[in-house]
């Protein structure tokens, strides 16, 4: 049998491609050629399997920030560093997978955006005392509700009923949320700093 990181992979790809509701546990077995036996006996429905390959995407995103974090000392440039399995999880969000997610399993979606945000704030959160130390970044303001703030913001794109996206491409959407969150907590030295690396 493929091994599970490969199948979480195949598994990932068809339900983006196809959705997350349209797939079924027939065409997973078929397109990874094994048993429907065997992938019942790992799985016991498509629900759970669904939860495995949430988990296993959002793992693997945070993995890559957290090892960002540990290669790039500085603060600010940290957060301009070129993250391409971040840019690729959010791609995602223009396909039927996302929409299929919302609309048939919000349940599953909401508690993995959920978690999803609350390490990606913890992360964030240890971005904003590296910053400080470095002397980058304002020490007036709250760091776990400023990390909420700038998720959420990244996050609205697709569902905000104030945004239109046929106006504003996903790239710089994403790119002036950044900037936004940036100059917001970035004191003058972190502003120079900022402004060498955009420049």
């Amino acid at each position: 049998m493929v091994k599970d990181i490969e199948l979480l992979e195949k598994v990932a790809d068809l339900f983006i491609y196809y959705g997350a509701k349209t797939v079924t546990m027939d065409d997973i077995a078929q397109k990874l050629k094994i048993s429907k036996k065997t992938l019942y006996q790992k799985y016991k429905n498509k629900e759970v399997l669904l939860e495995e390959v949430l988990t296993y995407k959002l793992e693997k995103v945070l993995l890559k920030m957290r090892n960002l974090d540990e290669t790039i000392d500085n603060a600010v440039e940290r957060m301009f560093a070129r993250d391409e399995d971040i840019e690729r999880a959010s791609r995602t969000n223009d396909s039927i997978m996302l929409r299929q997610l919302i609309k048939y399993y919000p349940e599953i979606f909401n508690r993995h955006m959920l978690y999803f945000s609350e390490k990606l704030s913890e992360i964030l959160v240890h971005n904003i005392e590296r910053g400080r130390k470095q002397g980058l970044y304002r020490e007036d303001f709250d760091a776990n509700l400023y990390s909420k703030l700038y998720f959420q913001l990244t996050m609205t794109y697709d569902n905000s009923p104030f945004l239109d996206t046929t106006e504003i491409s996903r790239a710089h959407y994403q790119h002036e949320s950044l900037m936004f969150y940036m100059n917001a907590i970035t004191n003058e030295k972190g502003k120079v700093k900022m402004k060498n690396i955009i420049s």
